[in-house]
């Protein structure tokens, strides 16, 4: 929503103010901050778009209590993004929580559904939301560094792209077979394939990939990618950080470390498979 009304706002009459209200956990740790705004074309994500910052964004984590858990989760998979990008000790504390959230509902759906237990959602998450706020506000303002230091991605800005080459490939395929992946999870998975790329470069240790794909899985953010990466390698082609038919993929090195590497995508699927 911050995405296409701040599109809307920045070329309606040559730009007008506008402010954000986040009211989803994904957009008050990123979407909301950095004055991105973008929307998709022909089946692409973000194509069209314009950087323009609003007047103010106002976060306010009481208003979580009230949203689906899958989209909550859409949103820690961001927030553990920012703190895989920097971590100020802020990412195992991020994984404790999620993953506690995670066994409180394990434990809430025993005996019942699974509609069931989402619709009692709030009762895990409302006794957490102390512990969770801090975590909002660290991550958001890892961003609003970020972005401070290059508004316009000529460097830095795109470290917040780590793992969203492989997650918009993802949900452009999603788009077109109607499976609907929603852009958290597929942010999980390819935090997950950007480490794995990561350890056959021998950037990394081995067993980092591992690792990541234990602690998302543990918080409940992995599903199963029905796509290869040769089926996601066309979507990674038209990626908006192609140049030169290069790609700018994001991989960590460590925790709180990520490099910025060009790659054709070639090389990645003869690396992937």
């Amino acid at each position: 929503t911050t995405d296409m009304v701040g599109f809307a706002a920045s070329i309606y009459k040559r730009g007008i103010r506008c402010a954000y209200v986040p009211t989803t956990l994904l957009a008050q740790v990123d979407a909301a901050i950095g004055g991105k705004t973008g929307v998709n074309m022909n089946g692409y994500k973000n194509m069209l778009g314009t950087i323009r910052q609003p007047e103010f964004t106002y976060v306010c984590p009481q208003v979580l209590e009230s949203l689906p858990m899958e989209d909550f989760q859409a949103g820690a998979a961001e927030m553990l993004k920012t703190f895989i990008i920097e971590d100020n000790g802020n990412y195992n504390k991020a994984v404790e929580l999620l993953k506690g959230l995670a066994e409180e509902f394990i434990k809430l759906c025993q005996g019942s559904t699974l509609s069931d237990g989402e619709a009692r959602w709030p009762e895990v998450l409302a006794p957490k939301l102390k512990e969770l706020t801090p975590l909002i506000a660290a991550a958001a303002k890892v961003k609003a560094g970020i972005v401070s230091r290059d508004q316009f991605e000529s460097g830095e800005r795109m470290k917040l792209n780590l793992g969203h080459t492989f997650a918009h490939a993802i949900e452009s395929l999603s788009h077109k077979h109607h499976n609907d992946i929603d852009h958290g999870h597929a942010v999980a998975l390819g935090m997950v394939y950007a480490a794995q790329l990561a350890e056959k470069l021998e950037m990394t240790e081995p067993g980092f990939a591992a690792d990541i794909e234990r602690d998302l899985d543990s918080c409940l953010l992995l599903i199963i990618n029905p796509y290869s990466i040769q089926d996601m390698a066309e979507a990674m082609t038209k990626d908006k950080k192609a140049e030169g038919g290069k790609v700018h993929f994001v991989l960590p090195k460590a925790i709180g470390q990520v490099e910025i590497v060009a790659l054709t995508v070639d090389e990645v699927c003869r690396l992937m498979k």
